[in-house]
């Protein structure tokens, strides 16, 4: 699944380890879903969204393979 976490990173002031550890998770979890190797837990996703004031749909897209939906 592609995402938009590196842009609204960097667009917040966040690094990776800053954003980590206000979401309880590891650096290298974040690093991960910005690579798109590690897809979040729904859990994951809202606290993202909340985060950045922006809804999962803005932060992750997600691909069929008949294209997007």
């Amino acid at each position: 699944m592609e995402n938009n976490l590196v842009k609204y990173r960097k667009t917040f002031g966040y690094s990776q380890e800053r954003l980590a550890a206000k979401l309880g998770v590891s650096r290298q979890t974040i690093i991960s879903i910005e690579k798109g190797k590690y897809d979040p837990s729904l859990q994951l996703a809202f606290q993202l969204a909340r985060v950045f004031d922006t809804t999962i749909e803005d932060l992750f897209i997600y691909h069929t393979k008949g294209g997007y939906e």
